[in-house]
């Protein structure tokens, strides 16, 4: 294991949003002498680092901030390293440790290469043997048909992926609805942004960020809510560093002491699933005091009466004990916010996986609302998506209940525009979710699982249970990079060609639409993920995805989706992308949505009550538990985990722990702890830090060796079925290392 930085070091070096000289300043502080370009080519087997290089332009693959990279490929067609593009709109010649790390994310090493068919041995036991393109497709065409006969299209589905293109995603919801003829699609979105999507939609009438990233330097509050840029957005969070730096006000709401928290005065560090009761108090305190925008109300909403008299009891007083933030606190972030000349609003995870996630977001919108702050520069309502395409893959219908474009399935008029452009009946029933699919397969009602890019058994919460469900599976077939910990169960894998070895857009978190340009050839039989799912929708006898090429797809999905009609590859490349919508009346894109009105018309202002969460803790499992993520890792940690640089950073399994309850507990800086909640068991080690309050925990998902959704709650948002991550009842206890054997096991 490489030598392990504490991680009061590991913070300060990723506060460092870095250009080249820094980085390979930084490199050297942690005991390195290379730069990073001799260090990526030594790694990734290169001749030399030296050698002349050609730069191809596309977007980084990791978070959803959607920086532009530039792919150092030399003479021999081998990927030697990674530089920032220099005059990028969003990222401004700047690269995170993940962004610079890009070449190890794909390095060939550990690449699935061929596809591989799980088979029984002579001896009995199961492996994966290689076989070729048509036998896989051959056996999975006849699986899925058969299923689709015996138990109908019902029975079987697809979860695309928020890491792959737009135009993957929207192959793979035409696959399902064309070819398959069910609505049973989604992906990640389920358990990140889907109350993002419908909170946003209800309140506003579109389910995303609102204002540009650039907005950061024109405005005079930033408002964070249940988020730490600095960790998963790290680029936008330097933004907001530097915006401070200027003069820019900042409140942060936040369970913990994030590195954002240490640099502002106003932290209300709220309680585990709070949210909506302290919003309600500042509602209060906004209409008592009258700050609110009247003729913004007046003219732009409905619904202020109803919501006026829903919060006059809801004090600052009364919410206290529940929140845990003092009452003056909350109304100095009331007055600040609603007073500030333009204020922005950035909420993350910390806002939706919660079961009151949809009205968690419903309760942020009302808040910039009345306070007029929506529709102008620097303002918003502004939701931070954690994957590079989570924004794109909902715009492209990878959901069950929305074709393209948010039309809804449930439409009779918008079941006849997709029927007739594809030539086909289509289903017409809403689909299952993610965790709807979970379910179902428990209960044997659910066969055939088309998987790619995503990694459920890492990601998803309570993981013996997604576990038990896809062994439960007639046929789990998997495309992926690596063998992850979901590949590891599939009756198939198939390789998947990476982001360098494809053509596509990705859309970032500011519906900024940006070109991902082929820089490599595709490793051994590897496949864009279009390309398999038409390769396999000709096996099924349909010819109905029989694109030449990804811009083909594109056209396609463009003509079909209102927000995108008049975006093409070349105007795209032309502007360094086009935010959404971009359409005949806007032809260049839109920066800011809401300026004049709303989709719905005028917006509406939602009261929404607070619900505790579903899990306190108690006698057994005394501690709360909450989930985070490290700026060194990104996701399931099947592309970061692969640079040596990133993995030395943080030991594989982290807990924070409260110093008064690790004494309580006799319990150590590092030393190893085992964690349990009624569902599952895991161990790590301890790691103190006043950085979580006394009575919480918190752990990061990234670590297989590790995995907090062992122990996550499966309790779900009844609109969204978003499981409630960020919270549940754990607890902790000491390992000792010689009797630790007997510890083990799962709860009852």
């Amino acid at each position: 294991m490489p030598d392990y930085h504490p991680i009061s070091s590991c913070y300060t070096f990723s506060l460092s949003i870095m250009n080249l000289t820094e980085y390979s300043l930084s490199l050297i502080r942690i005991g390195s002498a290379m730069t990073d370009t001799t260090i990526t080519a030594m790694n990734l087997g290169a001749e030399t680092a030296h050698t002349t290089a050609d730069l191809i332009n596309t977007i980084c693959p990791f978070c959803g901030v959607g920086c532009g990279i530039c792919l150092k490929i030399n003479m021999q067609g081998q990927l030697i390293g990674v530089e920032p593009q220099q005059n990028h709109p969003v990222s401004h010649g700047k690269l995170c440790e993940k962004g610079w790390s890009t070449a190890y994310a794909i390095a060939p090493g550990d690449r699935i290469t061929q596809p591989l068919k799980r088979i029984t041995n002579k001896s009995g036991k199961e492996q994966f043997m290689p076989v070729s393109w048509s036998e896989a497709l051959t056996d999975i065409a006849s699986e899925l048909k058969l299923f689709i006969e015996e138990s109908g299209a019902n029975s079987v589905g697809i979860i695309s992926s928020a890491r792959a293109s737009n135009e993957d995603n929207y192959a793979a919801q035409k696959f399902a609805r064309a070819v398959l003829k069910t609505n049973n699609v989604d992906h990640c979105a389920r358990i990140c942004h889907s109350p993002t999507v419908a909170g946003l939609s209800q309140s506003l009438g579109s389910g995303a960020m609102t204002n540009s990233a650039k907005d950061i330097f024109d405005t005079d509050l930033i408002l964070i809510f249940g988020a730490d840029p600095t960790e998963n957005h790290s680029i936008l969070g330097g933004h907001i560093i530097e915006a401070c730096q200027q003069g820019c006000e900042l409140i942060v709401v936040d369970p913990r002491v994030t590195r954002l928290a240490k640099l502002t005065p106003t932290h209300l560090q709220l309680k585990l699933g709070s949210n909506i009761a302290l919003i309600n108090a500042m509602l209060n305190v906004i209409i008592k005091e009258r700050w609110f925008d009247e003729d913004f109300v007046t003219q732009r909403c409905v619904g202020f009466e109803l919501l006026a008299h829903h919060v006059k009891d809801i004090t600052p007083e009364s919410v206290a004990a529940i929140t845990g933030v003092d009452a003056g606190l909350i109304r100095s972030a009331a007055r600040s916010y609603s007073q500030a000349k333009r204020a922005m609003i950035f909420y993350g995870m910390g806002i939706t996986q919660y079961m009151s996630g949809t009205n968690n977001v419903i309760s942020l919108a009302n808040l910039a609302l009345i306070c007029g702050h929506i529709g102008k520069l620097g303002t918003g309502v502004n939701p931070l998506r954690g994957q590079n395409n989570v924004q794109g893959a909902c715009d492209m219908g990878c959901l069950p209940n929305v074709y393209p474009g948010y039309q809804a399935v449930a439409d009779s008029e918008n079941q006849a525009k997709f029927s007739q452009a594809w030539g086909t009946d289509i289903a017409t029933n809403l689909g299952l979710t993610s965790l709807g699919m979970t379910k179902a397969a428990l209960a044997t009602e659910f066969r055939g699982l088309l998987l790619f890019g995503e990694d459920p058994v890492v990601t998803d919460p309570d993981q013996n249970h997604v576990k038990a469900s896809l062994h439960n599976l007639d046929l789990l077939v998997v495309a992926e990079l690596t063998m992850t910990e979901t590949a590891k169960l599939a009756d198939f894998i198939l390789p998947a060609a990476s982001f360098a070895e494809k053509d596509g857009t990705f859309t970032n978190c500011e519906r900024r639409v940006q070109r991902v340009s082929q820089a490599l050839p595709s490793l051994g039989d590897a496949k864009g993920d279009w390309q398999w799912l038409q390769a396999l929708a000709q096996q099924m006898g349909s010819q109905l995805l029989n694109w030449p090429d990804s811009e083909a797809v594109f056209n396609e999905m463009a003509s079909l989706t209102p927000a995108y009609q008049a975006m093409t590859y070349q105007k795209i490349t032309d502007n360094q992308g086009l935010q959404w919508p971009c359409t005949k009346d806007n032809p260049n894109g839109t920066s800011i949505l809401h300026c004049y009105s709303f989709p719905i018309g005028k917006a509406k202002l939602l009261p929404v009550n607070h619900v505790g969460i579903d899990e306190e803790p108690d006698e057994e499992f005394p501690l709360q538990l909450t989930t985070n993520r490290l700026s060194f890792h990104y996701g399931c940690g099947s592309m970061s985990r692969k640079s040596p640089l990133l993995e030395r950073e943080t030991p594989p399994g982290i807990l924070f722990i409260n110093p008064v309850d690790a004494e309580q507990l006799n319990i150590r800086h590092q030393s190893p702890v085992a964690i349990r909640s009624r569902r599952g068991y895991v161990e790590t080690r301890a790691m103190l830090t006043d950085d979580v309050p006394v009575g919480l925990v918190s752990m990061p998902y990234h670590f297989k060796e590790a995995p907090s959704n062992q122990l996550t709650n499966t309790a779900q948002d009844p609109v969204t079925k978003m499981p409630e991550l960020k919270a549940c009842a754990v607890a902790v206890i000491p390992i000792d290392t010689v009797t630790a054997s007997t510890t083990r096991g799962t709860p009852k």
